[in-house]
């Protein structure tokens, strides 16, 4: 795969709190230079997902998989809805709908907060659409941790971070420790 590696921006840099903007035409070849990078970055970090705003780029683009296996504490998978995961999935202009207002409260982490964790709450099953990376329309129906990482990277396009929906401090803080305390 080609593409060069992006620097990913840390919370406080002003395109993370930023609405990004619609991409107007999925072929353009910035937008196709632009996924090839966010691939490349992906796959370099080895991270569940990666949104444009986050490589400073204020575009509605978020990249995403589903392991079937990990390690990582913030990661509560549910196989019994995705027993085979869900591969890389290119998401351009993105709109999530939730099915019900059930929630579910989970661990989560993110690049722009390097080695920080909190427990925050999301809708348990949406439903989304999307422009793939060939530009045409998908909808697919997400539950459990699938669900929680297309809600956690869509919210990058809308400029917000996950501890703002944190409903109890305690629940946030540096991964080593809360791994350390909990596990």
């Amino acid at each position: 795969m080609s593409g060069r590696i992006l620097r990913v921006a840390q919370m406080g840099h002003p395109l993370l709190k930023e609405r990004s903007k619609e991409v107007e035409n999925p072929s353009d070849s910035k937008v196709i230079e632009l996924i090839k990078d966010m691939e490349a970055t992906v796959n370099y970090l080895n991270c569940s997902g990666l949104a444009a705003p986050q490589v400073l780029v204020p575009l509605r683009i978020v990249i995403f998989r589903v392991l079937t296996t990990t390690d990582n504490p913030s990661y509560v998978l549910t196989p019994e809805y995705d027993p085979d995961g869900v591969p890389w999935t290119v998401m351009i202009n993105p709109v999530i709908t939730p099915l019900s207002n059930e929630m579910m409260t989970g661990w989560e982490s993110c690049l722009s907060l390097p080695g920080l964790m909190g427990r925050v709450p999301r809708y348990h099953s949406i439903e989304y659409h999307f422009l793939n990376k060939e530009g045409t329309q998908e909808k697919r129906v997400a539950h459990g941790f699938h669900a929680r990482v297309v809600q956690h990277e869509c919210d990058h396009l809308d400029g917000i971070l996950y501890p703002t929906k944190i409903k109890d401090m305690n629940d946030f803080g540096f991964k080593e420790e809360i791994v350390r305390s909990n596990y």
